[in-house]
Protein backbone atom coordinates (compact mmCIF):
# COMPACT_ATOMS: atom_id res chain seq x y z
CA UNK A 1 0.00 0.00 0.00
CA UNK A 2 1.26 3.44 -1.11
CA UNK A 3 2.00 5.79 2.41
CA UNK A 4 0.66 8.71 1.88
CA UNK A 5 1.58 10.23 5.12
CA UNK A 6 5.56 10.33 5.93
CA UNK A 7 6.55 10.05 10.31
CA UNK A 8 9.27 12.11 11.11
CA UNK A 9 9.92 11.88 14.94
CA UNK A 10 11.58 14.75 16.52
CA UNK A 11 12.13 13.72 20.59
CA UNK A 12 8.69 13.85 21.88
CA UNK A 13 7.32 15.16 18.81
CA UNK A 14 5.57 13.18 15.79
CA UNK A 15 5.71 15.28 12.58
CA UNK A 16 3.27 13.68 10.10
CA UNK A 17 3.55 15.00 6.40
CA UNK A 18 0.61 14.96 3.81
CA UNK A 19 2.27 13.29 0.86
CA UNK A 20 0.12 12.62 -1.91
CA UNK A 21 1.85 14.75 -4.41
CA UNK A 22 1.36 17.03 -6.54
CA UNK A 23 -1.48 19.04 -3.99
CA UNK A 24 -2.30 16.54 -1.32
CA UNK A 25 -5.89 15.67 -2.51
CA UNK A 26 -7.75 14.69 0.29
CA UNK A 27 -9.37 11.12 -0.79
CA UNK A 28 -10.49 8.35 1.08
CA UNK A 29 -6.67 6.96 1.95
CA UNK A 30 -5.36 10.00 2.79
CA UNK A 31 -7.83 10.52 5.57
CA UNK A 32 -7.84 7.01 5.99
CA UNK A 33 -4.12 7.08 6.76
CA UNK A 34 -4.22 9.89 8.80
CA UNK A 35 -6.75 8.53 11.26
CA UNK A 36 -4.46 5.51 11.23
CA UNK A 37 -0.84 7.95 12.06
CA UNK A 38 -2.60 10.12 14.44
CA UNK A 39 -3.66 6.95 16.61
CA UNK A 40 -0.05 5.50 16.16
CA UNK A 41 1.09 8.63 17.80
CA UNK A 42 -0.94 8.63 20.78
CA UNK A 43 -0.28 5.07 21.43
CA UNK A 44 3.32 5.53 21.09
CA UNK A 45 3.21 8.05 23.92
CA UNK A 46 4.53 11.18 21.75
CA UNK A 47 3.91 14.78 23.85
CA UNK A 48 2.20 16.24 20.60
CA UNK A 49 2.07 16.86 16.60
CA UNK A 50 2.65 18.46 14.07
CA UNK A 51 0.48 17.74 11.10
CA UNK A 52 2.40 19.42 7.86
CA UNK A 53 1.77 19.30 3.84
CA UNK A 54 3.58 21.21 0.75
CA UNK A 55 5.29 22.23 -0.85
CA UNK A 56 3.62 25.23 -1.43
CA UNK A 57 0.31 23.33 -0.67
CA UNK A 58 -0.44 22.26 2.98
CA UNK A 59 -3.85 20.54 1.32
CA UNK A 60 -6.08 21.62 -1.32
CA UNK A 61 -8.95 20.24 0.37
CA UNK A 62 -11.21 17.06 -0.95
CA UNK A 63 -10.46 15.22 -4.29
CA UNK A 64 -13.13 16.81 -6.31
CA UNK A 65 -12.43 14.72 -9.34
CA UNK A 66 -12.45 11.64 -7.62
CA UNK A 67 -15.93 12.77 -5.75
CA UNK A 68 -17.15 13.43 -9.07
CA UNK A 69 -16.45 10.10 -10.20
CA UNK A 70 -18.47 8.10 -7.84
CA UNK A 71 -22.05 7.35 -9.33
CA UNK A 72 -23.05 5.50 -6.53
CA UNK A 73 -24.25 7.40 -3.18
CA UNK A 74 -23.25 5.14 -0.57
CA UNK A 75 -19.75 5.34 -1.93
CA UNK A 76 -19.89 9.13 -2.00
CA UNK A 77 -21.01 9.05 1.40
CA UNK A 78 -18.42 6.89 3.04
CA UNK A 79 -15.67 9.22 1.11
CA UNK A 80 -17.40 12.26 2.77
CA UNK A 81 -17.30 10.63 5.70
CA UNK A 82 -13.72 9.36 6.29
CA UNK A 83 -12.57 12.87 6.03
CA UNK A 84 -15.28 14.04 8.53
CA UNK A 85 -13.41 11.24 10.62
CA UNK A 86 -9.97 12.40 10.17
CA UNK A 87 -11.54 16.02 10.96
CA UNK A 88 -12.14 14.41 14.00
CA UNK A 89 -9.48 12.37 15.00
CA UNK A 90 -7.56 15.79 14.80
CA UNK A 91 -10.27 17.48 16.77
CA UNK A 92 -10.04 15.04 19.35
CA UNK A 93 -6.64 14.18 19.50
CA UNK A 94 -5.44 13.78 23.55
CA UNK A 95 -2.27 15.31 22.60
CA UNK A 96 -1.44 19.09 21.53
CA UNK A 97 -1.34 19.18 17.08
CA UNK A 98 -0.09 22.00 15.49
CA UNK A 99 -0.94 22.98 11.62
CA UNK A 100 2.22 23.67 9.82
CA UNK A 101 0.63 25.55 6.68
CA UNK A 102 3.39 25.60 4.03
CA UNK A 103 1.38 26.65 1.10
CA UNK A 104 -2.27 26.81 0.32
CA UNK A 105 -4.80 25.45 2.57
CA UNK A 106 -8.23 25.85 0.96
CA UNK A 107 -11.42 23.73 1.49
CA UNK A 108 -10.64 20.53 3.36
CA UNK A 109 -6.88 21.39 4.05
CA UNK A 110 -8.45 24.55 5.82
CA UNK A 111 -10.71 22.41 7.87
CA UNK A 112 -8.53 20.39 8.94
CA UNK A 113 -6.11 23.40 10.07
CA UNK A 114 -9.31 24.96 11.99
CA UNK A 115 -9.66 21.29 14.09
CA UNK A 116 -5.96 21.70 15.37
CA UNK A 117 -4.96 23.61 17.85
CA UNK A 118 -2.27 26.35 16.92
CA UNK A 119 -1.73 27.33 13.44
CA UNK A 120 1.37 28.72 11.64
CA UNK A 121 1.46 29.92 8.21
CA UNK A 122 4.04 30.12 5.32
CA UNK A 123 4.57 34.16 4.85
CA UNK A 124 3.38 35.18 1.56
CA UNK A 125 0.48 34.71 -1.27
CA UNK A 126 -0.61 31.94 -0.49
CA UNK A 127 -4.41 31.51 0.90
CA UNK A 128 -6.57 29.78 2.79
CA UNK A 129 -10.22 29.59 3.73
CA UNK A 130 -13.18 27.90 3.40
CA UNK A 131 -14.10 28.42 -0.54
CA UNK A 132 -17.66 26.15 -0.70
CA UNK A 133 -20.01 28.53 -2.14
CA UNK A 134 -17.50 29.66 -4.71
CA UNK A 135 -17.83 25.85 -5.90
CA UNK A 136 -21.85 25.02 -5.38
CA UNK A 137 -21.44 23.76 -1.96
CA UNK A 138 -22.47 24.98 1.63
CA UNK A 139 -20.32 24.29 4.23
CA UNK A 140 -22.43 22.13 7.43
CA UNK A 141 -23.13 23.75 10.74
CA UNK A 142 -20.09 22.23 12.20
CA UNK A 143 -17.89 23.15 9.35
CA UNK A 144 -19.44 27.28 10.14
CA UNK A 145 -18.63 26.77 13.98
CA UNK A 146 -14.77 25.80 13.65
CA UNK A 147 -14.95 29.16 11.70
CA UNK A 148 -16.68 30.88 13.60
CA UNK A 149 -14.77 29.54 16.88
CA UNK A 150 -11.15 31.27 14.71
CA UNK A 151 -12.63 35.01 13.75
CA UNK A 152 -15.89 35.53 15.54
CA UNK A 153 -19.04 35.48 14.07
CA UNK A 154 -19.73 38.51 11.55
CA UNK A 155 -16.39 37.71 10.06
CA UNK A 156 -17.22 34.54 9.62
CA UNK A 157 -20.06 34.97 7.92
CA UNK A 158 -18.63 37.23 5.53
CA UNK A 159 -15.97 34.45 4.24
CA UNK A 160 -18.34 31.63 4.57
CA UNK A 161 -21.20 33.64 2.26
CA UNK A 162 -17.97 34.72 -0.47
CA UNK A 163 -16.12 31.93 -0.01
CA UNK A 164 -13.25 34.25 0.02
CA UNK A 165 -9.94 32.66 0.12
CA UNK A 166 -7.59 34.92 1.91
CA UNK A 167 -3.73 35.45 1.67
CA UNK A 168 -1.41 34.52 4.77
CA UNK A 169 -1.04 38.39 6.26
CA UNK A 170 -4.38 38.75 6.40
CA UNK A 171 -5.32 35.48 7.96
CA UNK A 172 -2.91 36.39 10.52
CA UNK A 173 -4.91 39.99 11.08
CA UNK A 174 -8.40 38.14 11.34
CA UNK A 175 -7.45 35.28 13.84
CA UNK A 176 -7.67 32.51 10.97
CA UNK A 177 -3.87 31.38 11.51
CA UNK A 178 -1.55 32.56 14.54
CA UNK A 179 1.50 33.42 13.20
CA UNK A 180 3.55 33.54 10.05
CA UNK A 181 6.97 32.72 8.80
CA UNK A 182 8.89 32.37 6.12
CA UNK A 183 7.65 29.24 4.16
CA UNK A 184 11.30 26.94 4.56
CA UNK A 185 10.60 27.27 8.22
CA UNK A 186 6.98 26.50 8.88
CA UNK A 187 7.41 22.82 10.24
CA UNK A 188 10.54 23.95 12.41
CA UNK A 189 8.33 27.08 13.76
CA UNK A 190 5.33 24.58 14.01
CA UNK A 191 7.68 22.39 16.06
CA UNK A 192 9.37 25.01 18.61
CA UNK A 193 5.73 26.06 19.64
CA UNK A 194 5.06 22.85 20.72
CA UNK A 195 8.18 22.10 22.05
CA UNK A 196 7.85 25.54 24.44
CA UNK A 197 4.29 24.30 24.99
CA UNK A 198 5.67 20.97 26.43
CA UNK A 199 7.81 22.43 29.12
CA UNK A 200 4.29 23.15 31.02
CA UNK A 201 3.15 20.92 33.62
CA UNK A 202 1.56 17.93 31.41
CA UNK A 203 -1.57 17.32 33.23
CA UNK A 204 -3.42 20.60 33.88
CA UNK A 205 -2.47 21.64 30.39
CA UNK A 206 -3.90 18.28 29.04
CA UNK A 207 -6.81 18.99 31.26
CA UNK A 208 -7.33 22.71 30.06
CA UNK A 209 -6.98 22.06 26.75
CA UNK A 210 -9.94 19.60 26.93
CA UNK A 211 -12.04 21.98 28.57
CA UNK A 212 -11.27 24.74 25.85
CA UNK A 213 -11.56 22.16 22.70
CA UNK A 214 -15.49 20.91 24.14
CA UNK A 215 -17.06 23.11 21.57
CA UNK A 216 -14.61 22.24 18.73
CA UNK A 217 -15.14 18.47 19.42
CA UNK A 218 -19.25 19.36 19.75
CA UNK A 219 -19.11 20.55 16.18
CA UNK A 220 -17.89 17.70 14.64
CA UNK A 221 -20.52 16.01 16.22
CA UNK A 222 -22.40 14.20 13.08
CA UNK A 223 -25.36 15.39 13.88
CA UNK A 224 -24.38 19.21 13.29
CA UNK A 225 -22.87 17.87 10.20
CA UNK A 226 -26.04 16.19 8.57
CA UNK A 227 -23.76 14.18 6.34
CA UNK A 228 -27.16 12.80 4.82
CA UNK A 229 -28.03 15.98 3.92
CA UNK A 230 -25.10 17.31 2.52
CA UNK A 231 -24.95 14.21 0.11
CA UNK A 232 -28.67 15.41 -0.98
CA UNK A 233 -27.36 18.57 -1.83
CA UNK A 234 -23.99 17.38 -3.73
CA UNK A 235 -26.23 16.27 -6.34
CA UNK A 236 -28.08 19.60 -7.24
CA UNK A 237 -27.92 21.02 -10.46
CA UNK A 238 -26.00 24.40 -9.16
CA UNK A 239 -23.37 22.10 -6.90
CA UNK A 240 -22.49 19.81 -10.10
CA UNK A 241 -22.20 22.82 -12.54
CA UNK A 242 -19.80 24.53 -10.14
CA UNK A 243 -17.83 21.80 -9.31
CA UNK A 244 -17.52 20.77 -12.85
CA UNK A 245 -16.58 24.02 -13.50
CA UNK A 246 -13.83 23.77 -10.69
CA UNK A 247 -12.58 20.13 -12.50
CA UNK A 248 -12.00 22.24 -15.99
CA UNK A 249 -10.64 25.15 -14.65
CA UNK A 250 -8.14 22.91 -12.50
CA UNK A 251 -7.39 20.68 -15.71
CA UNK A 252 -5.99 23.92 -17.68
Amino acid sequence: MTTLIKRTDHGDIRELQLDRAPVNALNPMVCTQLVEAIDEAVAAGVGGIVLSGGPKVFSAGLDVPFLLGLSDRDALRAAWEQFFEAARALATCPVPVVAAINGHAPAGGCVLALCCDYRVMADGPYRIGLNETQVGLVAPDGIQRLMRRAVGAHRAECLLVSGELVESGQALAWGLVDELTDIGGVPTRALAWLEQLLQLPRKPVLATRAIARADLVEALHPDNIRLDHFIEAWNDPDTQAGLRALVAKLGK
